[in-house]
């Protein structure tokens, strides 16, 4: 995974790019008519219920925008929230606190839906010993925010992109020559290059399971479409050799069922590119 000194770089970067789309040469509506002096007050309202996301991501966006405004945080992100409650209040420049505004809702209102939906399928999995993975399965440009809102509503993060860890998926085999080419290419790529990436090898069925198995170094086997019973068998074939990941449509009805096949992780696009916004408005007090 990405650093803590690389993801604030991506965050940097989102917050720079999402002004400059959003502000351009100024906010002439709030220039227009009212008074580069004039201070105001804006708190954030909760219009539904869910998981809160985003108070960390919007202060910072403040911060970009004007280092005077003040927040004050009512409520950290990953708590439930209910309609009525107040996350916080910010306070400054009231063309400060209206430039901000769309980027602050924009973002919290994606990361509290995916925070949301993310504790529920984490809330699937209680008592089982697997974890819920996200995907690369993003909103282009903002996946530190995606990707960071799964991580506050109780789930893992899998690689953050394509430069920090190997996966080998079907495209990859087939172009590749095969299983056992596409890994023994690959621990060749990584020793000439002198990288230390984590290997995860896609398997489409139990005869690939038993492949990948014969060559050593591969971190996690991804079984890709596995029905419950050869989930069951493979996780048994594959014993304490490597993690297990299942993926491939599995959703809220059927992701207890693979969980209990034993699979170490079970990742899912849903939970970045399924959602429903989570209602937020940022009021004047």
């Amino acid at each position: 995974m990405i650093s803590k000194s690389q993801l604030e770089k991506e965050l940097d970067l989102i917050i720079t790019n999402a002004v400059r789309e959003d502000v351009g040469d100024g906010d002439h509506s709030s220039l227009a008519c009212i008074p580069a002096q004039a201070k105001g007050k804006a708190k954030l309202l909760v219009k539904d219920e869910g998981i809160l996301a985003g108070v960390d991501f919007a202060k910072k966006v403040f911060a970009h925008v004007d280092e005077q405004l003040q927040i004050e945080v009512l409520i950290k992100d990953g708590t439930r929230v209910k309609y009525g409650d107040i996350a916080f209040y910010v306070t400054g420049s009231s063309q400060s606190i209206l430039k901000a505004e769309r980027l602050v809702l924009n973002a919290m209102q994606r990361m509290s839906a995916i925070a949301t939906k993310t504790h529920y399928f984490v809330g699937l999995l209680k008592g089982t010993n697997t974890k819920i993975l996200d995907t690369r399965k993003t909103t282009p440009g903002i996946r530190a925010l995606e990707k960071w809102a799964v991580k506050i509503g109780g789930g893992e993060n899998h690689r953050f992109a394509l430069y920090d860890m190997i996966m080998l998926k079907d495209n990859h085999i087939d172009f590749a020559g095969g299983i056992t080419k596409a890994i023994s290419k690959t621990k060749s790529y990584l020793q000439k290059n002198n990288k230390s990436l984590k290997i995860i090898v896609e398997a489409r069925n139990l005869d690939e399971v038993s492949e990948i198995l014969k060559s050593e170094g591969v971190y996690r086997i991804l079984l890709d479409n596995f029905n419950y019973t050869d989930t069951k068998k493979a996780v048994k074939l594959i014993g304490d050799q490597c993690l297990t990941e299942s993926s491939g449509g599995i959703n809220e009805k059927t992701i207890r069922k693979y969980a209990e096949c034993g699979v170490d992780f079970i990742s899912s696009g849903a939970l970045t590119h399924s959602v429903y916004n989570t209602d937020l408005s940022l009021k004047a007090v």
